[in-house]
């Protein structure tokens, strides 16, 4: 019994200590922003045929659809044409602002609302990728994904060398843009409750979160007691880990699914299920090499059995981290195939997006480090000297991510 007591103390310590997994987080937070700020901007030019009130979907089908089906978009607020670009432009910021890392709860929060409400008023535009990503939007608000490759955490560096100096900043100057922003938002979200445009579940959701963010600014900054803050960051890590949970499972469900779905189809199950795709028009923004995959049967036959076999696995492969690191190489480079032979990038970025979750840290510490000495080789600390500053050297590596970044106005 005491070994069973240890071994359950020791697994709540490490849930509660620690938000687990920051390198993956932060690459799902920027490979998510991304594929979405991308397709975004390549969409610009369609964007009105696509979710404006002028497109196929009709307005009215559109209010007819999401009264019965409840699901959230700001665009059903208003029909007119300033409404909708102020809603994209939203979109196409706030993805932005999350890919850099700036305000990640904040932006994480605003993230959500784009993609949904832009999902949510033409749901016949989307496909796998889409849904991947409306998904993950969501998971995203329940993550601390900004602890590391962000904004956030470069603040919180320097924040933590200015005390190791002792240059403390004066009292009422901290995180004033923080203060400003969550103010704009509280009275943004006042006036859509007092409209009468939000339901009480999302009421409950978008005004738990903005008190969550003024309860942590003023544990921050009030309280003198270190337990409060304590408390809170337990709290938040236990969440952060949670929804890293689900977004793991999320992935191995979409991969063991759809490998039983295929084994169910008799394409798939001859071994000609990849041959009739490279033959239609869709689906073969490079005939030439279409035709080439497709006249080399034992290619397709392959791919097609390939395929299967690996989703159909990949659960199952996450007990032995060699065997999963394989397999996870094999997923990433089928959906980047598939980015160029089947013309779907922005699903393939999607998946690889959700495929970074099980991305080993190590590799992911040493993508940071390459990432870093490629910045300094096209950026010397030299170049950006101001007059009358010395120049330093390379910086070193980031200390350990500051816990508390993730809660962040």
């Amino acid at each position: 019994m005491n070994r069973i007591a240890v071994s359950i103390s020791r697994g709540i310590a490490r849930v509660t200590d620690v938000a687990l997994g920051p390198y993956q987080t932060a690459v799902i937070r920027i490979g998510f922003a991304a594929t979405w700020l991308l397709f975004l901007l390549r969409e610009f030019p369609h964007r009105q045929e696509m979710y404006g009130p002028d497109g196929p979907w009709k307005w009215d089908l559109a209010q007819r659809l999401v009264a019965d089906n409840h699901a959230f978009t700001i665009l059903m607020w208003s029909d007119s044409q300033v409404w909708f670009e102020t809603v994209y432009t939203l979109a196409v910021l706030s993805a932005l602002l999350l890919l850099v890392g700036w305000r990640t709860r904040t932006m994480s929060v605003l993230f959500m609302v784009g993609v949904l409400s832009l999902q949510n008023r033409s749901i016949f535009m989307g496909d796998g990728g889409d849904n991947v990503i409306h998904l993950m939007a969501i998971y995203l608000v329940f993550t601390r994904c900004g602890q590391v490759w962000s904004l956030d955490a470069r603040r919180a560096r320097l924040a933590r060398e200015a005390r190791a100096r002792g240059d403390l900043p004066r009292a009422g100057t901290q995180d004033r843009v923080g203060l400003v922003l969550w103010a704009a938002l509280g009275l943004l979200l006042a006036a859509a409750t007092g409209a009468g445009r939000l339901s009480p579940g999302w009421l409950m959701i978008f005004w738990g979160l903005w008190a969550v963010q003024a309860l942590w600014w003023a544990v921050g900054r009030l309280a003198r007691a270190a337990e409060p803050r304590i408390l809170l960051d337990v709290i938040a890590n236990a969440v952060h880990n949670a929804a890293l949970l689900v977004i793991m499972a999320e992935a191995c469900l979409i991969y063991a699914t759809a490998g039983w779905y295929k084994i169910q189809g008799s394409r798939w199950q001859d071994g000609t299920a990849v041959y009739y795709p490279l033959h239609l028009d869709y689906f073969s923004p490079w005939p030439a090499l279409s035709d080439l995959l497709a006249s080399h049967g034992t290619i397709v036959m392959l791919v097609t059995y390939g395929t299967v076999a690996v989703q159909v696995a990949f659960p199952f492969t996450l007990i032995n981290r060699r065997v999963k690191n394989v397999l996870l190489a094999v997923m990433m480079t089928e959906h980047a195939v598939i980015a160029v032979v089947l013309g779907l990038p922005f699903f393939s970025l999607a998946m690889i997006a959700a495929d970074a979750v099980f991305l080993p840290t190590s590799f992911l510490r040493r993508l940071g480090g390459w990432a870093a000495r490629a910045r300094g080789r096209l950026f010397p600390p030299g170049a950006r000297k101001l007059p009358g500053q010395r120049a330093q050297g390379p910086r070193t590596p980031e200390p350990a991510e500051d816990p508390h970044v993730g809660f962040t106005a």
